[in-house]
């Protein structure tokens, strides 16, 4: 892969080789659990961490759905097997707004179904958050790394 996070063209344009097969250039590729991709965007990155929350959430569903367990402990499964799947290498992320709804959006449909409401029961998201005692995940994004929050107007940076 050939980073280009400036749009400007590098002349080496060389064949890399691994004894006589050569290496083919890609625009993206996985690497420890991440997605990177030549551009610096991390938007396929924030996409496979929300399919990787679903994937440990279909995997807890017994748990989770079963209206025996007290919703305290339910969110507190969430906060410890779910939540850490979704947020693995955010403290890498340079997160747009868009994409930090995109994360907000996933979590809220896994705590209101955990919950069993549905969005015409018309409760509030923080309402739904307090219930479960989880936190939001963008507070949990901006808390967990320094890679900082893009927004239109303005970045935030980790103050370390």
């Amino acid at each position: 892969m050939h980073c280009e996070f400036r749009n400007t063209r590098h002349r080496d344009d060389g064949v890399v080789k691994l004894g006589e097969i050569e290496v083919p250039k890609v625009n993206h590729f996985r690497y420890l659990g991440s997605i990177i991709q030549n551009d610096g965007n991390i938007e396929n990155d924030v996409t496979h961490r929300i399919q990787a929350g679903w994937k440990k959430w279909r995997s807890a569903t017994g748990v989770i759905c079963d209206r025996n367990v007290p919703i305290k402990l339910k969110g507190k499964f969430y906060r410890t097997a779910i939540r850490p799947a979704m947020l693995y290498g955010s403290e890498c992320w340079a997160v747009k707004q868009q994409q930090l709804h995109k994360m907000n959006v996933a979590e809220m449909r896994m705590l209101r179904w955990m919950c069993g409401k549905t969005r015409k029961d018309r409760i509030r998201n923080i309402e739904i958050q307090k219930q479960v005692g989880v936190a939001p995940i963008d507070t949990k994004i901006k808390e967990g790394g320094c890679g900082g929050l893009v927004t239109a107007k303005t970045t935030y940076k980790c103050p370390n």
